[in-house]
């Protein structure tokens, strides 16, 4: 199921398997330090990996974020 941004249409398998389970959890509203504690990263990482998926994706906000998220298959953040 493609992803559909404001800039153009990706696939989850365009992000790897631990930007999709940060996308996932920031999708549930989760905080950086939060989604940091759950996958045993630092902050600094989690921030890391949000930019990444910024650049990739071409959203800028946490609110498409989290719209980005919510379009993501359920098996793809597994």
């Amino acid at each position: 199921m493609p992803l559909a941004t404001a800039q153009h249409v990706m696939s989850a398998s365009e992000f790897s398997r631990r930007e999709l389970q940060v996308l996932r959890l920031v999708g549930e509203g989760a905080s950086y330090a939060t989604i940091a504690r759950r996958l045993g990263l630092s902050p600094h990482t989690v921030d890391t990996y949000l930019r990444r998926i910024r650049a990739k994706s071409g959203v800028s906000s946490q609110v498409q974020l989290a719209l980005l998220a919510s379009r993501l298959p359920e098996q793809a953040a597994a």
